[in-house]
């Protein structure tokens, strides 16, 4: 029975890439000499860290351009809060992996409530969808790429 996975994965060696070309057109910013502004990536996500609020967003449009440029999704980032420590400001973003519960609820019933001949299963931090023929597998995988989901999703093991 043919079958496809759904997952949401990013390739942390790209992302890596990117943080560092964002670094690098950091230092080669006019706007940015002589001013306290910095891009840091650790285990847990992306760090941000300007002066001024501004600062801050051209600093996260930087870091877009250079997902952008090394095919990762934006998507993928997560705001997950800001700081002000002495003269900065900070904010931290993490990087999502795996589809959590609610979000494959969502897919799954996504799945159910356009009546297509696929079943549709939870398997961790995936979704497994199978069905009897080949375009059925790639009619759901059209619907998911329509519909409004806020996270990067990529089709991978498809078996026949």
């Amino acid at each position: 029975m043919p079958s496809f996975d759904i997952v949401s994965e990013i390739d942390m060696h790209e992302v890596t890439n990117a943080v560092d070309q964002a670094k690098r057109e950091l230092g080669n910013r006019w706007d940015f000499k002589n001013v306290e502004a910095d891009i840091e990536q650790d285990d847990k996500g992306i760090t941000l860290s300007a002066e001024q609020e501004f600062q801050l967003e051209q600093l996260l449009d930087m870091l877009r351009m250079a997902f952008a440029k090394r095919n990762v999704d934006t998507r993928a980032l997560e705001e997950s809060g800001d700081s002000k420590a002495g003269k900065l400001v900070k904010q931290h973003f993490t990087l999502r992996q795996g589809i959590e519960t609610p979000d494959a609820k969502k897919i799954v019933k996504l799945l159910k409530d356009s009546k297509m001949k696929v079943q549709a299963s939870i398997q961790g931090d995936k979704v497994r969808v199978t069905g009897k023929k080949r375009d059925d597998l790639q009619a759901a995988i059209a619907l998911i790429k329509e519909s409004d989901l806020d996270m990067p999703l990529q089709y991978n093991n498809f078996r026949d």
